[in-house]
């Protein structure tokens, strides 16, 4: 999946911080007359508290485009066919097995006696109705092109379906097992149509129960789900922008997991008697993007020199306190499709300059830097605005509310832009597809608005080839391609971090960046 993307306000996070006392099971605090305090709880009647530094932006899985989005329905409210374990091997989930017929033809065994939250049976035909959804054109869904290869789900009785491909789709089983591929009751799509949003109908372990947009998302156990059973009673997921009162919530017990972390609150964690630091390798990647329709990006001899002028280990170092590593794309080591051997631009002021004035801007020039409201990556745009100036170019760092900054992205507003992706699926083709790939210009994820027929021809060719090495070969091309006309400077490969309360057992975040929670218990 796609971008990290990320609604929410400083007046939100202190006033979510009043409601955690409510909602939080840990507290010491006396409750109500009559009312047990958490401590005092069964388990079962525990809370799981999350603070989070942005709200969701949507949380239909046909239409989310940021992880962190993703991150609260994906395998809580909903469910795919099938999954991945942490080490990204796939696992049954709500197909119990499958197999490849042919070239473009794979069979699906349903898992039976599931019901979707809505009382609906979870049955071929919902599957079917899925992803007739999303590749409706009326539906207008940004992520219809993951699937675009689909010819037809067929029902083969009410516990098969096969999945006919106009053509061989090697990175299948990843798009399915990726939120994407989320089963959505086909009564909830009929009821709520667009507004599927604020309605998640799924199988999972987790209910929807509301989402106050700003402020906070609770989801309930399923008490009827067909698998292992949740062992608390809500997940609720707080707006907490600020930094530091996110961490010290879960310092004083207010909330039990503090994600993202920023890497600035890492020692105050690592030191704490009531917090432990959870620290994991990502698949996605840091950016610098840039708006290659608009001046004077849409010349990448200035793209290039941006490159060249950029300090990217000072960033990881300075900045990112060595959480990450650098990136020599936008495709990170785990992603099947990285080329180890792709040497990214070196630090050359000197070049850059000089590319500058061939392109017409010996002096420089003027221009925004426009980054969201997470702390990293504002202190990373001063100081990429600092190196920058040493050729230069004059920036001005333009900083907005997460979603706002997100719909910014997504609009082709920005002009040069500090960026993420996710890469959820760990192949090479969900980054490149979604980052690169002219059928998915703006809200499809190429917010670069980069353009190139060739790239386009290796991208289509990768996803279709069966073999493993070759498709690989195809995958350095289109890098070395991306590289030589840069419609990025990439930065770093993530790793995933959070403050997680001491009486926290079972959390993690996949490679992808999906918080799981559903294995927790609170102790």
């Amino acid at each position: 999946m796609k971008k990290q993307k990320m609604l929410g306000s400083m007046l939100a996070g202190i006033l979510s911080v009043g409601l955690v006392l409510t909602g939080c099971s840990t507290g010491t605090e006396q409750g109500a007359a009559g009312t047990p305090t958490a401590k005092e709880a069964p388990a079962t009647d525990q809370t799981l508290v999350i603070a989070r530094q942005s709200d969701a932006n949507n949380l239909d899985p046909h239409f989310i485009s940021a992880i962190n989005a993703a991150s609260v329905v994906h395998h809580k409210v909903y469910e795919g066919l099938i999954q991945r374990d942490d080490n990204m091997a796939f696992k049954p989930m709500l197909a119990t097995e499958w197999k490849q017929l042919d070239d473009v033809t794979w069979e699906f065994k349903l898992r039976q006696g599931v019901n979707f939250h809505d009382g609906t049976p979870f049955n071929a035909e919902a599957v079917k109705a899925t992803f007739a959804r999303v590749l409706d054109e009326k539906v207008a869904s940004p992520r219809a092109s993951q699937f675009k290869m689909v010819s037809e789900v067929k029902v083969v009785d009410d516990y098969t379906v096969h999945f006919k491909l106009a053509y061989p789709y090697s990175p299948l089983l990843s798009i399915l097992a990726n939120h994407e591929g989320s089963i959505i009751s086909p009564k909830a799509i009929e009821q709520y149509g667009k507004e599927l949003s604020k309605h998640p109908v799924g199988t999972g372990p987790f209910v929807f129960e509301s989402w106050t947009p700003g402020q906070e998302i609770v989801l309930v156990k399923n008490d009827n789900y067909w698998g292992e059973k949740v062992k608390f009673k809500k997940a609720v997921f707080k707006v907490v922008p600020e930094d530091t009162t996110r961490v010290a919530m879960v310092e004083t017990g207010e909330a039990h997991i503090a994600e993202p972390l920023p890497v600035t609150e890492i020692d105050r964690v690592s030191n704490s008697p009531h917090m432990s630091l959870y620290r994991t390798e990502g698949l996605g990647t840091d950016f610098i993007g840039f708006n290659t329709k608009k001046k004077p990006f849409d010349d990448a001899r200035v793209r290039q020199a941006i490159n060249y002028a950029i300090e990217t280990d000072a960033i990881i170092k300075g900045v990112y306190n060595d959480v990450g590593t650098k990136a020599n794309s936008a495709m990170s080591q785990k992603v099947l499709g990285y080329d180890e051997a792709l040497k990214g631009y070196e630090f050359d002021p000197n070049k850059a300059k000089a590319l500058l004035k061939e392109a017409g801007y010996p002096e420089g020039f003027k221009t925004t830097l426009w980054t969201g409201d997470r702390k990293e990556r504002i202190n990373a745009a001063e100081v990429i605005q600092s190196q920058l100036k040493g050729i230069g170019i004059e920036v001005e760092v333009k900083v907005l509310e997460y979603g706002a900054y997100l719909d910014a992205e997504d609009n082709g507003e920005t002009e040069l832009f500090i960026s993420g992706w996710g890469n959820a699926t760990g192949d090479a083709d969900y980054n490149q597809y979604n980052l690169f790939h002219s059928s998915s210009l703006g809200k499809g994820g190429n917010t670069t608005f980069y353009v190139n027929k060739e790239v386009d021809k290796l991208i289509e060719e990768g996803r279709r080839e069966q073999d493993t090495e070759k498709r690989k070969q195809i995958y350095a091309k289109a890098l070395e391609i991306e590289k030589q006309e840069a419609p990025i400077v990439p930065i770093r490969n993530l790793e995933h971090v959070a403050a997680v309360a001491k009486n926290i057992k079972g959390f993690w975040i996949s490679p992808s960046g999906y918080m799981m929670i559903n294995g927790i218990t609170i102790e």
